[in-house]
């Protein structure tokens, strides 16, 4: 099964953030779906110097053809100078959901 659908992954400072994100995204027609994640702690070089810093994983379910619109939609709406925007390509899933992944990404397709 060949899919167009990807998931992406991007770090917020905290739950604010990701649930702004999050919904614009969808409201967009960005994404289908964002899942929240709270509670992970990221480890990281910035500027030379090592953070550990408590942060909220988002999962963002979209398409190859949307990424583009959809990372720049995240680097204007998150406070990082340099946020994380990651896309994984989805080899194969559940049929009926890629379908719902692909239908809620259109930019002109009614809600359903």
């Amino acid at each position: 099964m060949s899919t167009d659908a990807i998931l992406v992954f991007c770090t917020c400072p905290d739950e604010a953030c990701a649930a702004r994100i999050a919904r614009g995204l969808v409201e967009e027609r960005l994404a289908a779906c964002v899942n929240r994640i709270p509670g992970m702690i990221s480890t990281y070089r910035w500027n030379g110097e090592i953070h550990s810093d408590g942060e909220v994983l988002l999962q963002i379910k979209s398409t190859r053809g949307r990424f583009e619109a959809l990372r720049a939609r995240i680097v204007a709406l998150h406070p990082y100078e340099l946020p994380e925007v990651i896309a994984v390509d989805i080899a194969s899933g559940h049929a009926p959901y890629l379908d719902w992944i692909a239908a809620e990404t259109e930019p002109d397709a009614s809600p359903r």
